[in-house]
């Protein structure tokens, strides 16, 4: 595994055309949504499941500036909701460098040669995740509750995104919108530099102390005592 720092130039300002959404809580996605589409009303989003129809619903009759996640990577989820963002053209289109031909190559001819459309650049990812600590701050969960609690896509995202922040905007929490809107605006339509590192250094806090509150919560149980228990055990 070749691991080496990025070499091509950095762009400043990023006009959102690609959006990327993941989200459990849906606050505020009508004002973000209006917001993008109002420096850009050519923006295209990518969702799934319950996030892609609250987007519908706010796109109302301009349906066609939304594409489902399932229909751009070709790939059905499994049943529970299960892998569907977990899939080569959505990690390659969060963490592709920007003017890397090798990383244009993958994105436009490897990823169509695979799924028969070819990947994108996706400017910004807007995700929060499942509510973990709020399930376990409840008296009756039990550890299969937590168990299927944990988020997998979103943290993965999530950190992809932060991690290329050189390319992309992460929002990680919908009290972040707002702000990310308005420095749209003031930056006529795109997203600058400054405003990519602090976003993504807010999304790596995030996703840290959700993985040690997972972490924590499950150092603590003895095997025998509560997991067993709570478990459906074929003999």
């Amino acid at each position: 595994m070749a691991i080496r720092e990025n070499i091509y130039k950095i762009i400043d300002l990023i006009r959102p055309e690609h959006i990327l959404v993941s989200v459990f809580d849906k606050t505020g996605l009508e004002g973000l949504v209006r917001g993008i589409l109002g420096v850009n009303p050519a923006a295209r989003f990518y969702s799934t499941g319950g996030t892609g129809k609250k987007i519908l619903d706010i796109l109302g009759n301009r349906s066609g500036n939304y594409t489902a996640v399932e229909d751009f990577t070709g790939a059905p989820e499994m049943e529970g909701g299960l892998v569907k963002t977990l899939h080569p053209k959505i990690h390659a289109g969060l963490l592709a460098e920007r003017g890397n031909p090798a990383h244009e190559e993958y994105l436009y001819k490897t990823l169509a040669g695979m799924g028969g459309s070819p990947g994108v650049y996706f400017d910004v990812f807007v995700g929060n995740l499942y509510p973990f600590t709020d399930v376990v701050s409840k008296k009756d969960t039990t550890p299969e509750t937590a168990r299927v609690n944990i988020d997998i896509g979103g943290p993965a995202m999530t950190m992809a995104s932060a991690k290329n922040w050189h390319g992309i905007a992460v929002l990680a929490s919908p009290a972040q919108y707002a702000g990310f809107i308005k420095a749209l605006q003031e930056h006529g339509g795109g997203i600058g530099l400054r405003e990519r590192f602090e976003l993504a250094r807010q999304a790596m806090k995030f996703v840290g102390e959700y993985r040690s509150a997972i972490g924590a919560y499950f150092g603590g149980l003895d095997f025998d005592r509560d997991v067993k228990t709570s478990m459906n055990i074929r003999e």
